[in-house]
């Protein structure tokens, strides 16, 4: 009997001391996730006992605590790049305006020939205004994580050449005659109409600003993928950073007094990225190159 009793003892005194010993564990526990709640920092919360699912219990409360680090993280780098968005376009805005003021006050004393050009100049800025505050509206859409790019399939033969179209008048103006080299076949893609278009806008318009009168366009297919390829004549394309091109407010050299958002590229390639594609740019001796492809659909 005295022996079954000594067992009891002992087994009563193990849990009693297993019991003290979790209590303590969860309260230090409690006290690591209080400090972190109140602090910004990195520390790990630690536990001493491996037994009773603690070990697994701060696994999953340090996976915890790293993802919202990593929420945080994001969230800053995010608001310091719509900052810097509107720091940066503000300087961009206020060259137009300053120079729409001064042509405003230049037609007070002008002649009707001369304000007639003026009228001209000031629905340019404006124009360029309006362009400048569409870039900035779409490029902070489009980094917003809840906006959502339908897909649908879409067939890029077309919306190319109605996009190639609508350049037609302002090549012929400035003696531009593009080569074009499209398929006879139909090609299709999982893309948005919209951001396929206003892509193709805006590299076509990069080229444009930035090049000579040169442009080519070749749409083909690959190893099972659809590859647009546009191009353009540089007069200086020592002066361009071709891994920098893609960054928002990057602007060549010969760019800079354009009245430029230089958010163009970075647009194109936020909708290339939204429809599974990938684009990339390079310089082959005088040539700037934007290079698109797409996952081939079948229909």
């Amino acid at each position: 009997m005295k022996f079954w009793m000594g067992i009891l003892i002992f087994i009563i005194l193990v849990q009693t001391y297993f019991l003290v010993k979790m209590q303590r564990q969860i309260q230090d526990i409690c006290r690591q996730l209080a400090f972190l709640m109140k602090h910004d920092s990195n520390m790990i919360i630690t536990a001493n006992m491996k037994t009773g699912g603690f070990e697994k219990l701060v696994k999953l409360l340090n996976e915890l605590f790293q993802m919202r680090r990593k929420e945080q993280q994001e969230f800053k780098e995010k608001e310091q790049m719509i900052a810097d968005t509107y720091t940066n376009l503000s300087h961009d805005i206020r060259t137009p305006l300053t120079s729409l003021n001064g042509y405003f006050q230049l037609m007070e004393s002008a002649s009707a020939e001369e304000q007639k050009h003026y009228m001209k100049v000031i629905q340019e800025r404006i124009e360029s205004l309006k362009e400048m505050l569409e870039e900035l509206f779409m490029f902070t859409k489009l980094k917003n994580d809840s906006y959502v790019l339908e897909l649908e399939t879409c067939c890029i033969n077309r919306i190319l050449k109605n996009t190639i179209f609508s350049y037609y008048d302002d090549w012929s103006g400035r003696g531009i005659s593009p080569e074009i080299s499209l398929p006879e076949k139909q090609l299709y893609i999982e893309g948005n109409e919209a951001g396929l278009k206003r892509m193709l806008q805006n590299i076509i318009k990069n080229g444009m600003d930035h090049g000579q009168d040169k442009i080519k366009v070749q749409l083909f297919e690959r190893e099972e993928k659809i590859h647009l390829w546009i191009c353009n004549e540089m007069t200086n394309p020592e002066k361009i950073d071709v891994s920098r091109v893609f960054q928002r407010f990057y602007k060549a050299d010969g760019a800079r007094s354009r009245n430029s958002s230089g958010l163009g590229l970075s647009i194109a390639q936020e909708f290339v990225l939204r429809m599974k594609g990938e684009i990339h740019a390079e310089i082959s001796e005088n040539e700037f190159w934007v290079k698109v492809s797409f996952p081939k659909r079948v229909k």
